[in-house]
């Protein structure tokens, strides 16, 4: 197989702050945006390949529409690529959506990257729709988006629309279409996004399950006739570094509560043990294991990270490096662009 480099990306949930008076003051959020935007633009002199924002609602997350913050850092960067990881599709209409995905393709001179996302089941509880009627929305709506991409005019007919000669303007700029992701937690859920040609990112478990992971993805495209390489794989890890080892893990430790909080509600997440670094069957839902949470200098960091990378042969590493948006995370992410990304750059993924 073509040896590859390992890319990294920054993903970002932009947590709100944890003081509820700080999460709701208007003059506190907007400063929060205005960090966001200072690091994102920094990530490009830093060399970080792009930026891929998350979708949340009612929850820690400042990113309920991050399509927007794609459309403004788009006009304030040149070279990264930008995208959502993902956009939780049952919550749009379709045809709506696509538009928005060719609009930002051209705002964004060609650098779009698309995400889908089935949802958090809880965040999909609340926004009004029943598990098994979003499943069906979503991937109804995956059908319809990778038609409406691939032609100028379409029809569609389907359980929840039905649409006849329906035309979508404008047209991506990047063709056929920009690039595909899938937010994926089974082995089915994998299968599927090679079969429709997406590339697939995941996350939480150990090296061991994704790599299962990336074996159902692998082999379905063989069945294809499609080779997947580690261009088609990104892996979404937790990243902690600082000058002292020490330091990085206690800031681990902290990444591990808050993760633990946020993922509390999720029905997804395995509870049969007591410990969160239990795995789960393969189909039983996922895990928190200990092998999320990267941590150390930045030598260690990167060889973590190349370990990982070449076990599972992703060629994309999406970095959630630090928390918040304060000068601690600033300064993670200006060590991380200096001294880690110069090792990765000369790594392979064989």
């Amino acid at each position: 197989m073509e040896e590859r480099l390992i890319k990294s990306w920054i993903f970002e949930f932009l947590y709100a702050p944890e003081d509820p008076e700080i999460a709701i003051d208007p003059s506190a959020i907007s400063k929060t945006f205005a960090a966001g935007f200072e690091k994102w633009e920094r990530a490009e002199a830093l060399g970080f390949e792009g930026i891929f924002f998350s979708e949340h609602h009612f929850s820690l997350s400042y990113s309920p529409s991050p399509n927007l913050m794609i459309a403004a850092l788009a006009q304030r960067t040149k070279r990264l690529r930008l995208g959502t990881m993902g956009m939780v599709l049952p919550f749009y209409q379709p045809w709506r959506i696509v538009e928005e995905i060719c609009m930002l393709d051209h705002l964004s001179g060609g650098r779009l990257e698309i995400g889908c996302a089935a949802g958090v089941p809880q965040e999909i509880s609340r926004g009004g729709l029943e598990a098994s009627e979003a499943r069906e929305r979503y991937n109804e709506m995956l059908e319809f988006v990778d038609a409406a991409l691939a032609e100028p005019v379409f029809s569609h007919h389907g359980k929840y629309w039905n649409f006849d000669n329906l035309s979508i303007m404008p047209r991506p700029l990047q063709q056929p279409s920009p690039p595909k992701w899938t937010t994926v937690v089974s082995n089915p859920s994998a299968e599927r996004s090679a079969q429709r040609n997406s590339k697939i990112c995941t996350g939480f478990e150990s090296v061991a399950r994704i790599t299962e992971i990336f074996d159902a993805y692998r082999h379905e495209a063989d069945r294809q006739d499609r080779t997947a390489g580690p261009d088609d794989l990104a892996v979404r890890r937790n990243v902690s570094i600082a000058r002292d080892e020490s330091e990085a893990h206690e800031a681990a430790s902290i990444a591990l509560a808050i993760a633990r909080r946020v993922m509390a509600a999720d029905p997804r997440v395995n509870r049969e043990n007591s410990s969160v670094l239990d795995a789960p069957k393969a189909g039983a839902g996922f895990s928190l294991h200990e092998d999320e949470f990267i941590a150390g200098t930045p030598e260690q960091v990167a060889e973590q990270i190349i370990e990982q990378s070449r076990s599972f042969g992703a060629g994309h590493f999406l970095g959630t490096i630090g928390r918040g948006l304060d000068e601690k995370r600033a300064e993670m992410i200006e060590m991380y662009g200096t001294d880690v990304i110069p090792i990765l750059k000369r790594a392979k993924v064989l």
